[in-house]
């Protein structure tokens, strides 16, 4: 027998343009002491090759119109040695070139052989996601095969998360030569290593997402203001929380109840009748919920969770993410804020009520994968036993 296992040394959650370092083992446990090796072949085990490469699948509902998608496969070439992604019905996004670890291995009992296969994520590839209508999912393929047996494979599965363009666009001003020290070298003095592509990136998505911006926004219906809504800043990461206030001083409509939304918007194209029809639908992750009749100011903290993706956009799918509002405002004059010097104050039994909605967007970006990694709790070792 011979035992395959697989290790992700840097958590199970990467970026885009990321390198991935898993450590592969190929072990042959000892034999039990009762049995006597008959021939040679009882002692040793053999594996004519092993090899590894990364992939991407996307799943796509029925409906999902998939000419683009059609053109984009037909571009994919795929060496000879290429490893099967998977039995599911799914099509190949991306695929790395397979990596051969080794080839015509032995191993007596006792013995383990460990590789390191490591590979860079495409930065043009689309993250892990889960929507409604298309999937993309990653994993680690690892194939190996004895000889005169079939090909035996171990699927690692990974997350990736995305960098937007504008991450990117600031993280290569930021590699720009002029931004270097000019300083004369001194001989006594430490080498400072030089920031990779990927720290430069990093470094700009701390930027853009810790860059105080407060905005406000006066939120007004047909019979006047309902309140001033305060958002101190446009862009977050995952794991972070939306803060903002309301300021009820201003308004000149009883606000009975507030309600906010953490939505996506899945935005895809269907084939209805032989036509492309876009269509948007909405997931909701948080909320938070208050009667807010009587106050003067009230606070919003609503989490973002580390399980969602970010903002991104495929040629199948555009996901873009909101606050979504809802206000239940009322016109009764008897429900007026009462008179400190009264004493009884009982609220009408039947109130007229509106509801009326709003939609703010946000930015919503990725965040350092050991964050998420520690958030979302995930297997890292995999194992597979060949008899």
């Amino acid at each position: 027998m011979i035992e395959v296992s697989a290790k992700l040394l840097r958590g199970h959650v990467f970026l885009s343009g990321e390198i991935v370092e898993c450590s592969i083992s190929f072990s042959h446990p000892p034999s039990p002491s009762h049995k006597i090796s008959q021939s040679h072949t009882d002692v040793f085990e053999s594996l004519a090759w092993a090899s590894a490469q990364i992939h991407c699948q996307c799943f796509t509902d029925s409906k999902i119109y998939k000419e683009k998608d059609n053109e984009r496969v037909n571009q994919l070439t795929f060496a000879d040695t290429s490893l099967g992604a998977s039995s599911q019905d799914g099509k190949i996004e991306i695929a790395t070139k397979p990596k051969i670890l080794f080839c015509d291995l032995r191993l007596s009992p006792g013995q383990t052989k460990t590789f390191i296969y490591r590979e860079k994520i495409p930065s043009d590839s689309p993250p892990s996601y889960r929507g409604q209508l298309v999937k993309y999912s990653y994993k680690i393929t690892i194939g190996t095969q004895r000889v005169n047996s079939p090909v035996k494979l171990l699927r690692v599965p990974i997350r990736v998360l995305p960098l937007c363009e504008a991450v990117l666009s600031e993280a290569g001003a930021l590699c720009n030569d002029t931004t270097e020290e000019l300083t004369p070298a001194n001989p006594f003095l430490e080498i400072q290593q030089k920031e990779t592509p990927l720290d430069m990136a990093l470094q700009s998505l701390q930027n853009i997402t810790a860059r105080r911006n407060p905005n406000f926004y006066m939120i007004s219906n047909t019979w006047g203001k309902v309140a001033r809504f305060c958002i101190f800043k446009p862009a977050y990461k995952l794991g972070e929380d939306i803060i903002g206030t309301f300021d009820f001083t201003v308004a000149t409509v009883n606000c009975m109840q507030v309600s906010v939304s953490l939505q996506c918007e899945e935005e895809t194209f269907i084939d209805v009748n032989n036509e492309n029809s876009k269509q948007v639908r909405i997931i909701t992750y948080s909320k938070h919920h208050e009667v807010c009749l009587g106050y003067k100011y009230t606070q919003l903290i609503l989490p973002i969770p580390l399980h969602v993706t970010p903002a991104f956009t495929t040629q199948l799918v555009s996901l873009k993410w909101r606050l979504h509002f809802e206000f239940v405002t009322s016109t009764n004059k008897q429900l007026a804020t009462p008179d400190l010097d009264q004493f009884d104050w009982q609220a009408p039994s039947d109130v007229p009520i509106e509801t009326m909605v709003w939609s703010l967007p946000i930015r919503l970006y990725s965040t350092i994968p050991i964050h998420v990694a520690q958030g979302v709790q995930s297997n890292t070792i995999h194992s597979l036993k060949m008899y």
